[in-house]
C-alpha cells in the first residue's frame, strides 16, 4: 500500500527573510474559541435591528451579505442608511474580555522576532488596545492600524492594505502576515507579503496564496526559523 503523502507541520518555517511582522488581531493572537468575535457579531446584529427597523433572522442575513459584499457591516450600513460609525464602532466592541489570559507560549514567540510588530484589524482602535493589554502584550508591538486608520474601508480591499504599508513604511517583500481569515491574505500575497493563515481549520484551506499555516501562533513562532539564526 502507498502511504498518504504526510501534511506539513509548519514547524521549522523558513521566515529568515522577514524584516517586519504583521498580524490580525481577534481569532490570530487569541484562539477562536475564546468567543471575542461572537459577541461582537451579537452586538451587531443588535445594532442592525435598531437601526434598520428589521426583524432579527432578517437583520442576521443582511449583517451576513454586507459582511459579504463590504468586509464588515459596518460598510453597508453607511451605504444603505445614516449612521455614526464612530458610535457603531463603540458599541459594537463593548464586549467583555475576561475569556482572555495572558499566554507564556505567545509572548515567548512574539519575543523571539527581530524587527518591528504590527497589529493589522478590521476592529476599532480602541478594541484593539484592549485586547493587547488583556492579553499582557502590549509592549512588544510598535504599531495598531485599525478600521479608523483605513478611513473605514475593512480588509481585504487593496486601498487598506496601502495605507497599512504607507503608515509604517513597511516593504511587502519582506514582510510576513498572519491572518486567520483567508480571503484577506490573497492581496497581501499580490503584494509579496509571505502569508501565514492560522487557526484550527488553517490546514484545510488549499488556497494557493497561502505560504503557510499554524494551528495555534505561540509554537508555529517557537519552531520558525528566524533572521539570525544558524542555517
Amino acid at each position: 500500500m502507498t502511504a498518504e503523502p504526510v501534511s506539513p507541520t509548519e514547524l521549522g518555517a523558513d521566515l529568515r527573510h522577514v524584516r517586519s511582522w504583521i498580524f490580525d488581531l481577534d481569532d490570530t493572537l487569541y484562539p477562536p474559541e475564546r468567543q471575542i468575535l461572537k459577541r461582537v457579531s451579537e452586538r451587531i446584529g443588535h445594532f442592525m435591528v435598531r437601526t434598520t427597523g428589521l426583524p432579527p433572522d432578517e437583520a442576521k442575513a443582511l449583517q451576513k451579505r454586507y459582511l459579504m459584499d463590504h468586509g464588515a457591516a459596518l460598510g453597508g450600513l453607511m451605504k444603505d442608511y445614516t449612521i455614526d460609525p464612530e458610535e457603531f464602532l463603540a458599541d459594537v466592541h463593548d464586549v467583555p474580555l475576561h475569556d482572555l489570559e495572558p499566554d507564556e507560549g505567545l509572548r515567548a514567540g512574539l519575543e523571539r522576532l527581530t524587527g518591528p510588530r504590527y497589529v493589522f484589524t478590521n476592529g476599532s482602535t480602541r478594541h484593539g488596545e484592549r485586547v493587547l493589554e488583556q492579553l499582557g502584550i502590549s509592549d512588544l508591538f510598535d504599531g495598531l492600524f485599525a478600521v479608523e486608520h483605513a478611513r473605514l474601508v475593512p480588509k481585504p480591499h487593496p486601498d487598506t492594505f496601502a495605507l497599512m504599508l504607507d503608515r509604517f513604511g513597511l516593504d511587502p517583500a519582506t514582510a510576513a502576515f498572519f491572518e486567520d481569515t483567508v480571503r484577506n491574505l490573497d492581496h497581501a500575497k499580490v503584494l509579496g507579503m509571505t502569508t501565514i493563515l492560522v487557526g484550527p481549520h488553517a490546514f484545510d484551506a488549499e488556497a494557493p496564496f497561502i505560504d503557510h499555516r499554524a494551528a495555534a501562533l505561540g509554537p508555529f513562532l517557537a519552531a520558525a526559523i528566524l533572521p539570525g539564526d544558524p542555517t
